[in-house]
């Protein structure tokens, strides 16, 4: 009969995706996770697998919580343009109080992981594809009311503003300033609306 966990797997991972965030995932040993979860390092491999399966497990956990933001500013009653401000002043605000300049998990994970790991970069690629397909319905739906330009196709202005929000993640990395921030959005939004 197997005995019963005595811990809560929401906080070891909670504990483990604060570990690599800090320290990245080549710099994160399995030693390290064990003294940041309180577990042992057996206990580790036997409750969640080897380092790579718990960056997995807290890859997908992040992932989830943020998708269900977008869903959540996309999904709302707002106007589209309004959403995608929306989504843009979210990115900023989480940007601004990550103090410790952690980055995006995803982000972090296509940086340093995926390019060296297909199933990371598949990951980080449905996630990529997911968030550009809110922002494509959301442009979508903008040009059938006529808040949003319809002089180039949704799935563009999408990528363009992909490549933005990621962008701006990264920038923060080192230069977590608003001004600079709402200063790389503010031409992105003057040509997007209609006059």
């Amino acid at each position: 009969m197997a005995r019963p966990r005595e811990f809560d797997e929401d906080t070891v991972l909670e504990a483990a995706m604060q570990r690599f965030w800090n320290n990245g995932y080549e710099a994160t040993s399995m030693r390290d996770l064990a003294d940041h979860t309180g577990m042992t390092t057996p206990s580790l491999y036997n409750a969640f697998g080897d380092k790579r399966a718990i960056y997995r497990l807290v890859l997908d956990r992040y992932v989830r919580l943020a998708l269900e933001t977008c869903s959540a500013i996309f999904g709302g009653d707002d106007p589209p343009l309004r959403a995608l401000e929306r989504y843009f002043d979210a990115t900023v605000e989480e940007l601004l109080a990550d103090r410790l300049h952690k980055g995006c998990f995803v982000v972090n994970t296509a940086l340093e992981v995926a390019s060296h790991d297909q199933g990371f970069r598949d990951v980080v690629t449905e996630v990529f594809d997911e968030i550009e397909k809110y922002v494509r319905d959301c442009v979508a739906a903008g040009q059938r009311d006529g808040s949003i330009l319809s002089s180039q196709p949704p799935a563009d202005i999408a990528r363009l503003a992909l490549s933005i929000v990621l962008g701006l993640r990264v920038l923060a990395r080192t230069n977590p300033d608003r001004a600079l921030l709402t200063g790389v959005i503010r031409p992105f939004f003057a040509l997007l609306r209609t006059p």
